[in-house]
């Protein structure tokens, strides 16, 4: 084995693995997110035949029992899997060790909360706990086999090769190397070293190409595909007019401003909410299954297709949501006779009571939703939820735009028809890369979909979009790392910042309280401890003419002296 590590190279072999591991991972949590989601629909159904009391019973209770058991598993086995990963990640990137954050426990309790959260079918995402699942793959490849060991125990090494396998652990959840690798160093790193760009992408293309042949090997695809196949126009995508309305998208008026900084404001405000009040705070801890059972309720009863759950899809899932999103297909004109069977059922989930009441409705549960959901005490992330929430409004706007100009804009050469899907396209990628602050969500969006005829559009939008967001609030990660108080250093301050011209003097403590080696008596002592009960020691100097500090005197010291 080490003269094959030898001649190969241990990085090459040691990246190969991470993302071959890393796609099988995926694969398989994909399966069992299918398989319970299907079964939430199958036990719906049947429940029909025998009372619609039930039905609507059986849609609230199955979710409720996976996110107990996900609150239960993890908190039993390792605490440290609860939530996204990336600001822990982010945090760890710079510097800072958080113990037992990498350990096959916590790997073993983020797999299995993750797969039954993410089967529940709350507004969870997969995409920010992978990145912390291959970070712990990647710390145990390195930890347990001894070809390995030298990358574990060089520092800067193992920090690469985290840098790598959180882009891989991005990749293999869109089937987007040149996306994750991007992304991941755009959330975790401030300072990338361009010599470890490589290995980001070797170990992100195994884990993508992986991931997509095991579609084709379990007979899920015909072939390698992107996972949201778009059949968009592209001789003509889009009018050089439309590109006003792309760059409107970014600002997002009143709802970009919603996106970019009330998603991030909204949980960080709940949470700090809790923690000042000492007596409810005490009451979760004390009784933990409470508020996810109260949470869960909530969102199951409002999304059950026979409550609010029919004004929005019909309580269908996120990708079938994303696949009606960027379909190639003018849900505004239903009334076509072209229409293909498939394209009627897509508009008829989503015309009730119309298009433009379930879009709307859609986006505003999405992010209330999410909003709470991210508060439970689970494996969870936030990219797919907001995704889904941008790509709806680019739909909503594209339809709009449909109505306005029914025959295309007329730009005096050519008149072509406006397509919504494009616009869903460009949706999608401004608000995801609005709350993480990332550009790279343009190349996701554009891997996803195999569309690239959106590529100026989409860079445009996501360019304001960040632009806009920047100024109201920081990223949803940042938000995180702030709320769990996590040991971070912030970002340099501008070179213009006053900051920068601040003197020592201007922050120190000039009335310093001290006790002299040579003049300070017992009296003064006796004050000194009784005029300053909040200091906890007392800086000891030769003199008081000479403020050269011998060392340090602390208050429980002089007590016992005295």
């Amino acid at each position: 084995m080490r003269v094959v590590v030898n001649k190969i190279g241990e990085d090459w072999i040691f990246l190969f693995l991470l993302g071959c591991i890393m796609a099988m991972l995926s694969f398989l949590m994909d399966f069992c997110i299918l398989h319970l989601l299907e079964a939430h629909n199958v036990m719906y159904e049947e429940a029909a035949r025998i009372h619609p009391a039930l039905q609507v019973t059986t849609w609230i209770v199955y979710p409720i029992i996976l996110i107990l058991f996900s609150t239960y598993f993890v908190h039993m086995v390792a605490p440290n899997a609860i939530g996204s990963g990336i600001p822990e990640m982010k945090t760890i990137l710079r510097g800072v060790i958080l113990k037992e954050y990498l350990t096959f426990r916590t790997l073993l309790s983020k797999m299995v909360g993750l797969t039954t959260s993410l089967g529940s079918g709350l507004p969870f995402g997969k995409e920010g706990p992978f990145v912390h699942i291959a970070s712990i793959v990647a710390t145990l490849l390195s930890k347990s086999i001894s070809s390995f060991r030298g990358i574990y125990e060089n520092e800067s090494r193992n920090n690469e090769m985290l840098a790598a396998a959180a882009a891989t652990g991005v990749a293999c959840t869109f089937a987007a190397p040149i996306g994750g690798v991007l992304f991941s160093i755009e959330v975790t790193a401030t300072y990338f070293a361009v010599r470890n760009y490589w290995r980001g992408f070797f170990s992100a293309a195994c884990a993508a190409i992986l991931f997509r042949l095991c579609a084709i090997w379990f007979e899920d695809e015909n072939t390698v595909t992107a996972i949201f196949r778009t059949t968009l126009r592209h001789e003509f995508p889009f009018d050089a007019a439309e590109f006003l309305c792309f760059a409107g998208i970014g600002t997002k008026d009143a709802l970009q401003w919603l996106g970019g900084s009330s998603v991030c404001v909204a949980p960080s405000k709940f949470v700090f909410l809790m923690r000042k009040n000492k007596r409810f705070s005490g009451f979760l801890q004390s009784y933990r299954f409470i508020y996810p059972l109260i949470v869960t309720s909530i969102i199951t009863a409002a999304t059950c297709p026979q409550s609010l759950g029919q004004y929005m899809g019909g309580g269908i899932t996120f990708r079938r949501a994303l696949s009606d999103f960027f379909a190639n297909v003018t849900w505004s004109d239903k009334y076509n006779e072209m229409l293909t069977i498939d394209e009627q059922i897509i508009i008829a989930r989503w015309d009730n009571p119309s298009i433009w009441v379930s879009l709307v409705t859609y986006m505003m549960f999405i992010f209330l939703m999410s909003a709470v959901a991210i508060t439970l005490p689970v494996p969870s992330g936030v990219f797919i939820p907001v995704f889904a929430m941008g790509a709806a409004f680019g739909r909503l706007v594209g339809e709009a735009m449909y109505v306005f100009f029914p025959n295309g804009i007329n730009n005096g050469y050519s008149i072509y028809q406006v397509i919504p899907a494009g616009y869903a396209v460009v949706g999608a990628a401004a608000l995801s890369g609005a709350v993480t602050r990332t550009i790279s969500t343009s190349m996701i969006v554009f891997e996803m979909t195999g569309q690239l005829s959106h590529l100026l559009p989409a860079v445009l939008a996501v360019l304001i979009a960040n632009a806009v967001a920047n100024i109201l609030q920081p990223s949803i990660y940042d938000s995180i790392i702030q709320i769990k108080r996590l040991p971070y250093l912030p970002n340099l301050l501008p070179n213009n910042s006053s900051a920068h011209r601040t003197m020592a003097e201007d922050i120190m403590v000039k009335d310093v309280k001290i006790i002299s080696h040579e003049s300070t008596t017992y009296e003064d002592i006796r004050s000194l401890l009784s005029q300053n009960e909040g200091l906890r020691a007392f800086p000891l100097v030769e003199n008081k003419s000479k403020y050269v500090n011998k060392f340090s005197v602390f208050k429980y010291e002089c007590l016992l002296v005295m």
